[in-house]
């Protein structure tokens, strides 16, 4: 590997010479303002009041009024002697004086002993307010000529046009594969770049070619960037990284030219890796839009195509991308030979869950009780960033509570601030609004309970949060990544239930049901049009794909449906829903005591547990409690 280190170069165009001749021109430009400023060396300055008494003397010829100062000459000069070895004197034909105060005697006294008076208005000349304001345009432009070429950055004022990667050199502190967790598949196949990196020969003597480019997709905060560090680390070797904002700019050719700075840099370091982070924003589908076009962003993405495909492969420069939209990006960046892997950040199951948690509570004092398991299985769908938001929003709340370790309560609490929201006390529920949240919330937790197959209730509350007045947290049992047609309907039963427990007792609907409702549509839809869940509709999908013309899409929708089979997707929605709803119904008339005795609970504690609630209702969770219900 060569030495990153650099020998210092001495100074480019501007040399020594040239740097003293410019620091000359600029002293001398204060050097002729301040004279301009002093004004002419014959004149002597008067205190006033001895002006006062030349006046009166007689010895005052003239007097030319600016404002609150008065310049003029004498009848005879200003005679001053001055102490030396040769003794001399100087004569000063003319005077100023400033006046200290407004005196409305003084031109009175002055016309009385024959003074001859004259006055003009305050106006500054274009050439005055030039040189005043001069010096300080000089700074900056004696900045950019000097200052930054001697520091050794990027050529001065057409640094624009310069790459602005940051470059990364691998110390003691670098981030490691121990500082990544919750994804294993993407560990693993980066530890064949970095075996490349570290041992090149050895792929080389085989014929072997290892990838120009790996591009990481996947949610945001899954810890794409995070891996690519760690890929740096773990290689040793400088780490360069840009965003993909960064190369597009209002000039043109300015994101081509930073393109090709990058690579020509990179490839005086290599062996290297360079990391461009969000790269959807220069590597967009080209021709986009109506009218295509051939703008800044394309031709900076198609600078980056070139340098992709045209380094040499062995050189030990590996591009690794980011991106959390993969749709968008254009098919000649994903080819062969340009970012040949495409890894799949995706988010961490409850055992990669675990693992972050347990690297981001690394050095922090945790009290022996909590559990991260649990934590664990209370995050499902929670990404990496989000995990260690958790953490770090229970350490402030220990701390805001004067503790000394982090306990699980405070964990807890963390978790309901994130994933429900934050908890507003200053919002004040009338009795009224504060009684139908909870048989609201006590209609979900009853349905969730009393319904086969459905997922544990883990926690009820009616403290309002976010923008709800009340949440039900379930907890899956084991996290699923295929859905059947029965669990679904347990979804859909669970979401109308506080609804269905308004109508019970107070035999009409309220507005708190509006966001179960958009859910239950949206999946209803789903399981219709999308998934083949309908006996009317059969095995088809039926959804119309929108197609975003300014991505670079089509513009006429490739799939078309026609208005008879629009209508009965939607009779067939409205179907499923509403047999959804009167299962709920069912369950909660069924069980009217239960609810009624849930929600008094709830008006009194606000915030229940999914085990205080089975204890309450004696619920041991028999299988004769589950209503028989039709699951079609």
């Amino acid at each position: 590997m060569p030495n990153s280190k650099k020998k210092p170069q001495p100074l480019k165009k501007f040399g020594v010479g040239m740097l003293l001749f410019w620091i000359a021109i600029f002293v001398g430009f204060f050097i002729l303002i301040s004279y301009l400023n002093t004004g002419d060396k014959l004149s002597i300055e008067l205190p006033y009041n001895e002006f006062l008494d030349k006046t009166e003397k007689g010895d005052i010829a003239t007097a030319h009024f600016k404002k609150r100062k008065i310049t003029g000459r004498f009848n005879t000069p200003y005679v001053v002697d001055i102490k030396s070895k040769t003794s001399k004197s100087l004569k000063y034909p003319e005077y100023s004086v400033i006046i200290p105060y407004d005196d409305p005697e003084l031109p009175k006294n002055l016309a009385e002993n024959n003074v001859e008076i004259t006055s003009e208005e305050d106006k500054s000349g274009f050439w005055s307010i030039a040189l005043s304001i001069l010096p300080w345009l000089l700074i900056p432009l004696l900045y950019f000529l000097f200052i930054r070429q001697m520091s050794g950055s990027q050529q001065g004022i057409f640094s624009f046009s310069k790459s602005r990667a940051r470059r990364f050199i691998p110390d003691k502190k670098n981030i490691t594969f121990a500082d990544v967790a919750g994804c294993k598949e993407p560990k693993e196949e980066l530890m064949e770049i970095i075996e490349f990196l570290k041992s090149p020969s050895k792929f080389v003597k085989l014929g072997g070619r290892i990838p120009h480019g790996v591009i990481l997709m996947g949610p945001p905060g899954t810890g794409k960037t995070l891996l690519a560090r760690a890929a740096a680390g773990e290689a040793n070797v400088p780490f360069y990284s840009i965003s993909g904002s960064d190369f597009v700019e209002m000039f043109v050719g300015v994101g081509a030219s930073r393109v090709r700075d990058l690579f020509d840099e990179s490839k005086k370091n290599a062996p290297c890796l360079v990391f461009i982070d969000e790269i959807d924003a220069v590597g967009r589908l080209r021709g986009a839009g109506l009218g295509g076009g051939h703008d800044e962003r394309e031709h900076t993405l198609n600078q980056l195509l070139v340098e992709m495909d045209g380094f040499d492969p062995n050189e030990g420069i590996i591009v690794i991308a980011a991106t959390n939209r993969p749709d968008i990006l254009d098919k000649a960046l994903l080819r062969s030979g340009r970012f040949d892997r495409q890894i799949v950040v995706d988010r961490p199951d409850m055992i990669g869950r675990l693992e972050i948690l347990k690297v981001h509570a690394r050095g922090k004092p945790i009290d022996d009780n909590v559990d991260f398991k649990i934590i664990s299985k209370s995050t499902p769908g929670l990404v990496g960033s989000d995990l260690a938001n958790i953490v770090n929003e229970a350490a402030l709340l220990a701390a805001r509570k004067d503790k000394e370790q982090i306990q699980m309560e405070d964990f807890e609490e963390a978790m309901d601030k994130i994933m429900m929201g934050l908890e507003r006390p200053s919002l004040r529920l009338s009795v009224e609004d504060k009684r139908v949240t909870a048989y609201h919330e006590a209609g979900h937790a009853l349905v969730g309970l009393l319904q086969p197959g459905a997922d544990p209730v883990h926690k009820v509350s009616i403290i309002p949060r976010g923008m709800g007045l009340g949440v039900t947290k379930i907890l899956p049992e084991s996290e699923r990544q295929v859905y059947t047609k029965s669990y679904l309907l347990t979804i859909l039963t669970y979401l109308l239930g506080g609804r269905a427990a308004e109508l019970s007792a107070f035999k009409e609907p309220s507005t708190g049901a509006g966001n179960d409702l958009r859910k239950v549509t949206e999946l209803a839809r789903k399981m219709v049009a999308e998934w083949g869940m309908s006996e009317k509709i059969g095995p088809i999908s039926v959804v119309e794909q929108s197609q975003e013309v300014f991505l670079g899409k089509d513009i006429v929708s490739r799939a078309k449906i026609s208005e008879i089979t629009a209508q009965t997707v939607d009779s067939e929605v409205r179907n499923i829903v509403g047999k959804a709803q009167d299962r709920a119904l069912k369950i909660i008339d069924d069980n009217f005591d239960r609810l009624k005795k849930l929600a008094e609970a709830l008006i009194e504690k606000e915030v229940m547990t999914g085990d205080e609630i089975k204890v309450l209702l004696n619920l041991n969770m028999d299988a004769s409690l589950f209503p028989t219900l039709p699951q079609n």
